[in-house]
């Protein structure tokens, strides 16, 4: 990484960023690789995500495509991609992953990553994440909709992994959020509804319709909601367990074989 400029560095620490030094480093850089250094400075200065600016975010040790206005995929987020692996890798060969809600499509890309053979398809609502993620998902397929409405009939009852990392902040919570993401993310990637938990009971309601015999979804929510979220799932009659330590909870819901109760 080059030796940033001091100028640049002081910039950046008057806008208030904390990590001046190894921003002023990334973005000069991305100039040298055909960046305009102060058109991206000032998109900085003026409170855009640092990954929205450069054009990339590293996740999972891949570098992952973002577009302005797409939601940034959070390091939190990687335990979510840790058991979606280990889930289908389990699932035998030629796995169906399907990343719902994908965003920039990083989950599914991470899990295909770690997992080579799977079958991966991503799915999202907002057209401009569809775009990114088309960017991104280079062995498998995305697909734009709502929820379950983006998916192909062939898939149902056939998903081995269903992986959601759906919005889960309430509502009226989303204005608290720091400004990278409230001013330059999507509402649509933020607001979870008056509780957080809308996106969590429609997926789970219609999960059982898509997942093959024993296939696992798994939604990424916060430690105060997971009980909820486990509860809503629970009741959509998938067997519910809570994994993980904060600042994040998955909750691993399986959908129990025909004639017999997930172990």
């Amino acid at each position: 990484m080059v030796d940033p400029d001091p100028a640049v560095v002081e910039t950046l620490r008057g806008a208030g960023c904390v990590f001046a030094e190894e921003e002023a480093a990334l973005l000069e850089t991305a100039a040298g690789e055909g960046g305009d250094l102060a058109l991206m400075l000032a998109r900085r200065v003026r409170g855009e995500p640092l990954e929205q600016v450069l054009g990339w975010a590293e996740f999972c040790g891949l570098r992952i495509r973002v577009a302005p206005g797409v939601f940034v995929p959070r390091r939190r987020t990687e335990a979510l991609v840790r058991l979606g692996a280990a889930a289908a890798r389990s699932a035998g060969d030629r796995p169906v992953v399907v990343d719902l809600c994908c965003g920039t499509g990083a989950v599914g890309v991470a899990v295909a990553g770690l997992v080579p053979a799977v079958e991966l398809h991503a799915a999202d609502l907002d057209p401009d994440a569809v775009a990114c993620a088309r960017l991104n998902v280079t062995t498998g397929r995305v697909h734009e909709g709502d929820l379950y409405d983006a998916l192909p009939d062939e898939l149902r009852g056939r998903v081995d992994v269903l992986l959601v990392n759906a919005p889960y902040v309430p509502s009226d919570e989303v204005r608290l959020m720091p400004p990278e993401a409230r001013l330059h993310e999507h509402r649509v990637a933020l607001d979870g509804g008056a509780d957080g938990l809308d996106l969590h009971r429609r997926t789970a309601a219609e999960a059982a319709g898509w997942l093959a015999p024993r296939g696992c979804l798994l939604i990424e929510t916060s430690p105060h909601q997971a009980a909820r979220t486990a509860r809503i799932c629970a009741e959509a009659g998938l067997v519910v367990e809570v994994l993980g330590a904060d600042p994040v909870r998955v909750a691993r819901a399986i959908s129990p074989a025909p004639g017999r109760l997930a172990e």
